[in-house]
């Protein structure tokens, strides 16, 4: 398996359904949840129909299963279809639901080729934190679409004016799904290209950033080869970057 291929292998590594039981809501199957959660959910051995997710992930938050991120995320039965429900984004992974999110990589032509914006996540972040990240990165709360997310992350991440952040490109979205220890992460990544001026300069907005540093695009394509340093699903994103940019040969990124 090639250097890259690994991050891929690391992130897209959960067997489904493997001992999971299939979690419906209302009858309409939307994730996936291990036996000892239907258990405590009071479900019977077989596939679990829920009619409130948000009272059941109460309950499990309740017992100590999962935790609460008072943010609310849209219940789907395909990263494309439509909302039938909302949950506490905590809840997400002991039921095995799908998420979306989206990335922004922020880049900068200069005469020695292409540069990007590279964040360091807070030391406080419940999730991967100390991390690299993308300049722009978040989850898609309910009732709002990928590119209303890109546009509020970025104003609220990297202080990036919506003149600026409006101009980002879709270049297209990856899958994967996740065994982690907070569950089940079955993510929908949708991809964004912003090309820069390089008067630009982003600052800490909200605290979930500690810095952001400039890279050349060569020295970020070590760091992935080479090392863990970025959070487990950014390096998807820029392992697709180097791709489209020709840096990467399309056997080498999975």
């Amino acid at each position: 398996m090639g250097d890259f291929a690994r991050h891929w292998a690391a992130c897209d590594n959960a067997v489904l359904p493997g001992r999971r039981l299939e979690l419906s809501l209302n009858g309409q199957p939307v994730g996936w949840v291990q036996p000892e959660t239907a258990a405590a959910l009071g479900a019977g051995p077989g596939p679990a129909d829920l009619h409130d997710l948000g009272s059941a992930a109460k309950k499990l938050a309740d017992l100590g299963l999962c935790r609460v991120r008072h943010e609310a995320f849209d219940i789907r039965a395909t990263p494309d279809g439509p909302a039938l429900g909302t949950v506490d984004r905590g809840a997400l992974p002991i039921f095995g639901l799908i998420a979306l999110g989206v990335h922004l990589n922020g880049l900068v032509r200069r005469a020695d080729g292409p540069w990007l914006w590279v964040a360091r996540r807070a030391a406080d972040k419940a999730l991967d934190p100390g991390k690299l990240d993308h300049l722009v990165a978040g989850g898609v709360a309910a009732g709002h679409t990928p590119w209303e997310t890109l546009l509020k992350e970025a104003a609220e991440e990297a202080a990036l004016p919506v003149t600026l952040a409006s101009q980002a490109r879709p270049v297209g979205h990856l899958d994967y799904a996740m065994e982690r220890a907070e569950g089940l992460r079955r993510d929908r990544l949708y991809m964004y290209d912003l090309w820069l001026p390089e008067s630009f300069e982003p600052h800490p907005a909200d605290g979930e950033v500690e810095a952001f540093e400039l890279s050349p695009l060569p020295a970020v394509f070590e760091r992935v080869r080479h090392t863990d340093d970025f959070k487990f699903n950014v390096n998807l994103v820029l392992i697709d970057l180097f791709r489209r940019m020709g840096v990467l040969p399309d056997t080498a990124a999975r």
